[in-house]
């Protein structure tokens, strides 16, 4: 049987004032919102348990491996948080900017000579049927990625092969942040002579406009 894919899922601990900091700044100045802390982080926290779902749920299909990294908690309590949402394998993001952190998480996984994905827990829209998409592209391609409306991507995905090549990693000189995040990342891509297939566009949940979007 082929080993699974390892699925990284890049995670914030959903403590008020900690995460979704722009979309709880949104709904006290749009709409005057008492505790907007406290409410953006329970949206957090329903995302990102959304995305271990789903996760979950390809990793009893013998998919995936989901792995979870952490950024908000120590070691101890990272682990336990992630256990209590069926993950076994957690580690820490640590620090640095996302190129930094995403850096990290490929090279602890590189030992594995699977192909490895990527994702963050922003996506009111990640499904199963994305991902499998990603794991289909994987066969043809160097490099998957998820385009993100804001620019940047909600998805990550390299092959067995790349993974063994971090010198050909898209990840340095990217303007993290940006609008020009994917655009830069392609070029990037393209003078590492890669391959690269792109999913469906997804729209991350950052501001009160994207949860508008989302309620419609």
């Amino acid at each position: 049987m082929t080993t699974p894919a390892a699925l990284v899922l890049m995670a914030r601990w959903p403590a008020p004032g900690r995460c979704k900091r722009r979309l709880a700044a949104d709904m006290q100045s749009q709409l005057s919102i008492n505790h907007s802390s406290e409410r953006s982080a329970r949206l957090q926290a329903q995302l990102t348990h959304h995305t271990i779902a789903v996760a979950c749920t390809l990793h009893r299909e013998g998919w995936v491996t989901p792995v979870l990294a952490v950024s908000g908690l120590g070691p101890s309590r990272a682990r336990h948080w992630g256990r209590q949402q069926g993950i076994e394998e957690i580690g820490l993001q640590g620090d640095g900017n996302l190129g930094t952190r995403l850096k990290r998480q490929l090279l602890r996984l590189r030992h594995r000579r699977t192909p490895v994905l990527v994702v963050g827990s922003d996506l009111p829209e990640f499904n199963r049927r994305d991902l499998l998409m990603a794991l289909e592209s994987l066969h043809s391609h160097d490099l998957v990625l998820g385009p993100a409306a804001d620019g940047g991507y909600w998805l990550m995905a390299l092959s067995a092969a790349l993974m063994q090549t971090p010198e050909r990693w898209p990840l340095v000189g990217i303007p993290w942040g940006s609008s020009e995040v994917l655009d830069t990342t392609l070029e990037s891509a393209e003078c590492n002579n890669l391959t690269v297939g792109l999913l469906p566009q997804r729209q991350d949940l950052d501001h009160l406009r994207d949860l508008k979007r989302w309620q419609g």
